[in-house]
C-alpha cells in the first residue's frame, strides 16, 4: 500500500512540474475572412496568420489567398479593441507582398519595437492574449480591410495532454465505480 502511495505521488510531482520548454513559447491563431471585418464583407479571400511568442521574440507567419480587392497594400496588427470595433494599428508588417495572394514571415523583437500609436509590448501582449488584437489585410477596393479576424492563443501541446490524461483517468475511475 505504502509503495503505490509513495509511486502515485512521485507521478503526480513530475506530471505538476512545469516544462520549460512549453511555458516560455505562446502560440496565436488568427483565421482571416471577409466576415471578420467590420463591418463584414462578402470576400471570399481568406488567411490564416499564425504567431509564435517565444520571451520577446514574434515570429509571424501568414498565408493568404484570393484577395478581390487587388494586391495587398498594407497589413498588420491591430490593438487593442473589443472584438467587433476598430482598433489602431500597432504592429505593421514591414515588406508584406503586394499581391493577391501569397505568405509572409517576419520575426520581431518586441522589446526593441517601436510600436505604432504608443502600443507597448505588454499592452500588446495582454490584446493578444484576451482577444483584442487583431489581424487585418488592406487593399485599394478595401482600404478598412479585406480580410480579418481576432488574434486568440491556442492551448500549448503539455496542457491538451495533461487535459487527455485527466480525462482519461477520470472516465476509468467512472466506468469502474459503475461495475461495483
Amino acid at each position: 500500500m505504502f509503495k503505490r502511495l509513495l509511486m502515485t505521488c512521485a507521478v503526480a510531482a513530475a506530471v505538476s512540474l512545469p516544462a520549460r520548454c512549453f511555458a516560455d513559447t505562446i502560440t496565436y491563431i488568427s483565421l482571416m475572412s471577409g466576415g471578420g471585418e467590420v463591418p463584414p464583407n462578402a470576400s471570399p479571400a481568406t488567411g490564416t496568420a499564425l504567431y509564435t511568442l517565444t520571451g520577446d521574440m514574434l515570429t509571424i507567419d501568414i498565408t493568404f489567398s484570393g484577395l478581390i480587392g487587388g494586391p495587398a497594400s498594407a497589413a498588420h496588427i491591430h490593438c487593442c479593441a473589443s472584438p467587433g470595433t476598430n482598433a489602431p494599428v500597432w504592429v505593421p508588417f514591414d515588406g508584406f507582398p503586394n499581391a493577391t495572394s501569397g505568405t509572409y514571415t517576419n520575426t520581431i523583437d518586441l522589446s526593441t519595437f517601436a510600436f505604432s500609436d504608443g502600443g507597448t509590448e505588454a499592452a500588446l501582449i495582454a490584446g493578444m492574449n484576451n482577444g483584442s488584437a487583431y489581424t487585418n489585410i488592406h487593399n485599394a477596393v478595401f482600404p478598412g480591410g479585406e480580410i480579418r479576424d481576432q488574434i486568440i492563443a491556442t492551448p500549448e501541446p503539455a496542457t491538451l495532454l495533461l487535459l487527455g490524461t485527466g480525462a482519461a483517468a477520470a472516465m476509468s475511475f467512472v466506468r469502474r465505480r459503475l461495475r461495483v
